[in-house]
């Protein structure tokens, strides 16, 4: 095949840029020729894998709309980034409409007014009606069913053209040292059963409930790895960590992963999460949640403002016996979840689609 991978920006530690890497390898050992359409911020040495064509835009309209004076009709367009139209496209981020719909619940009605005004989202809400009312993207993968689901809801997309193709954690894993929980929990202070909080965009991510249900549980201590808007008032309880460089010291000092999100299409964290074999509390607006057993690999809650049960599940998951027994069913799970799976599941998804529907761009 010859497959342009679309993405816009660059970041050295983004999911997407790290999971176009990959898959970007992936295709040239397979014998396909993958070229990348990108932004000017990406650097020579991070794409090795074919042509670079690097696009002058500065706003996502600006950048599909330069994606679309470059297409070759020679080239299967697989993208990552909304944009106009794409042979097919990877909702990784989810979908824009659902977020702020699902944001708004949260939310006073002036600023709910206000955001869906914003003229950056309104671009954006414009793409994904491209792709999905007008069927500018002929085919679809999600990362979760709760994606798919949405995108059929809201845009009537044939469901028959979406295909979840869960994420995946890299195969390999160097195991830590024995030693590596006690020192993390030397250096950060922790005597008592841990929960974890990982990630940015704390206000989706649902911290100030994680925040309100540990919260006069004093018997445990909750971690916060990454870096935010702090709040003005915390319980003694509560540990900021800041930006965490390895966070395997942050996984192996944690006795339970909480991530009350109100929304995410799937949470790597939270996989990751499970690969050390910490349970994971998390909610139904979580993709993630799709694959965890309840009372096996964590707990999932119906809304992340549900304090009683997030600090139910919280209590419940502090016994230590209970940890010991699911640590190797979530590693177990975790297991099932590679990014070599997830790569050759893309691979096969995009070799059909691009029998089944070139014929249309009459190729």
């Amino acid at each position: 095949m010859n497959i342009t991978l679309v993405r816009r920006g660059y970041s050295p530690t983004g999911g997407a840029e790290n999971y176009l890497k990959r898959f970007g390898k992936a295709l040239s050992e397979g014998g396909h020729t993958a070229s990348l359409l990108c932004t000017g911020d990406w650097p020579d040495a991070e794409w090795l894998f074919g042509q670079v064509v690097r696009l002058k835009a500065s706003t996502p309209i600006q950048f599909a709309n330069a994606v679309r004076r470059h297409l070759d009709p020679g080239s299967f367009l697989f993208s990552l980034e909304r944009i106009w139209e794409c042979d097919c496209y990877r909702a990784g981020d989810g979908l824009h409409r659902a977020w702020l719909t699902r944001r708004a619940e949260f939310e006073p009605a002036l600023k709910k007014h206000l955001r869906f005004l914003n003229p950056k989202h309104s671009r954006i809400l414009e793409l994904e009606e491209s792709l999905f009312k007008q069927r500018g993207a002929r085919h679809v993968i999600t990362n979760s069913h709760l994606v798919k689901s949405e995108i059929v809801r809201e845009f009537a997309y044939p469901e028959e053209k979406i295909s979840v193709i869960y994420n995946g954690l890299p195969a390999t894993r160097s195991p830590l040292d024995l030693n590596a929980r006690e020192e993390a929990r030397r250096r950060w202070g922790l005597r008592r059963p841990t929960i974890l909080f990982a990630g940015s965009g704390w206000e989706r991510k649902g911290l100030r409930y994680a925040i309100q249900a540990v919260r006069g549980l004093n018997s445990i201590q909750l971690i916060i790895a990454g870096s935010g808007k702090k709040p003005s008032h915390k319980p003694g309880n509560v540990i900021f960590l800041g930006p965490v460089d390895d966070m395997s010291q942050a996984f192996a000092a944690a006795d339970v992963f909480l991530l009350p999100t109100i929304y995410d299409p799937f949470s790597n964290a939270c996989l990751e999460a499970l690969s050390f074999g910490l349970p994971v509390i998390t909610t139904t607006a979580n993709g993630f949640s799709e694959i965890i057993v309840p009372g096996i690999h964590g707990e999932t809650i119906d809304r992340p403002d549900n304090i009683d049960a997030l600090r139910a599940a919280i209590e419940s998951w502090s016994i230590p016996e209970k940890r010991s027994q699911a640590s190797n069913a979530c590693k177990a799970l975790a297991a099932q979840y590679t990014i070599d799976r997830n790569v050759d599941e893309t691979v096969r998804v995009l070799k059909r689609v691009e029998r089944n529907e070139f014929s249309r761009r009459g190729r």
